[in-house]
Order: C-alpha cells, then sequence, then structure tokens
C-alpha cells in the first residue's frame, strides 16, 4: 500500500506519437510551419490568428478543448517577446476562452506556460500558452495530465463548432 508521500507515475501514453516524432523531425518546429501556412489553418486546426499569434488546437490534448496560443516569432522564453507581443497573447488567451464558453460550457480553466524542457516543455524552442477548459467534479490538473481519460469529441467537430465564432 502506498503512503501519501510516496511518488506516483504519471501516464501520458498519447504523447508517446508526439515524442517519437520529435526524433526524427528534420523540418523545424512545427509552429513555425503552421505559422507560415495560413492557407491550411483548417488542416493544421489553427483556430485564428492575429498580428503577433495563433491560437492552435493541441492535437494531443489533455482534455477536450485543449488549445495553445502560440507566438508567430520562434523564441522559446516569454522574456524574448516584446509588449505588444505579450499583450496579443493574453488577448488571444481571452478570446480562446469566450470561445470555449460559447460551445463547450466549461466550468473553469488551466492556463499555463512551461518554459524549458525541464519545465515540461515538449517544444522548448517555441512557447506557447497552454488553455485546458476544466468542469466540475473533474480531477485536478495532475490526474488530468497523467492519466488517460476519454476525449468526448473529436479535433474536427469541435475545431468546426469554434471557427464560426471567429
Amino acid at each position: 500500500m502506498r503512503s501519501e508521500f510516496e511518488k506516483k507515475n504519471l501516464w501520458a501514453p498519447w504523447r508517446m506519437e508526439y515524442i517519437q516524432g520529435l526524433s526524427g523531425r528534420s523540418e523545424g518546429c512545427f509552429l513555425c510551419g503552421y505559422a507560415g501556412e495560413p492557407e491550411k489553418d483548417a488542416e493544421n486546426f489553427v483556430l485564428f490568428r492575429t498580428d503577433h499569434s495563433m491560437a492552435v488546437f493541441n492535437k494531443f490534448p489533455y482534455n477536450n478543448g485543449h488549445i495553445m496560443i502560440c507566438p508567430l516569432t520562434h523564441t522559446g522564453d516569454i522574456e524574448d517577446l516584446r509588449d505588444e507581443e505579450m499583450l496579443d497573447l493574453f488577448k488571444g488567451v481571452k478570446k480562446t476562452q469566450s470561445l470555449l464558453r460559447k460551445e463547450i460550457f466549461p466550468d473553469g480553466f488551466n492556463v499555463g506556460i512551461n518554459i524549458a524542457r525541464c519545465a515540461g516543455a515538449g517544444l522548448p524552442g517555441h512557447m506557447h500558452i497552454h488553455i485546458v477548459p476544466r468542469w466540475d467534479g473533474d480531477t485536478n490538473f495532475m490526474a488530468v495530465c497523467g492519466q488517460t481519460d476519454v476525449v468526448s469529441q473529436g479535433l474536427r467537430d469541435l475545431y468546426d463548432k469554434l471557427i464560426k465564432h471567429c
């Protein structure tokens, strides 16, 4: 029997596809690729763009509606952004929360940034803000990140519902 202080494993098996994809990657940063291909926004699940950022569905979501707000500039740290870029990112967070509230009715959100690989960044060279919708009665954020849950809605279905509000 485990004590309350014993470490537990956090499992996120759906991320293995992403991790394995990083090792053989030669084309560079996928977010920069998306930034340079506005004509492929629907294919890449880019929900909206602004002058300095874009909102992109996480293809390996921790929860239904997991979206990332990404600067168009390739930078790994928020300290490298200009003030207008930072403001634009957080306006994107606000807009994304509003869009999600209109379609999937979350009770709250986890909003966070992982800066550097040691802090959990899966793409350490291109910082981004995670927006993870939450509902009363679901589990805490660590459990959402660590366990395999059924995501009740497909990316394309939710993308199609949200894009009509953009």
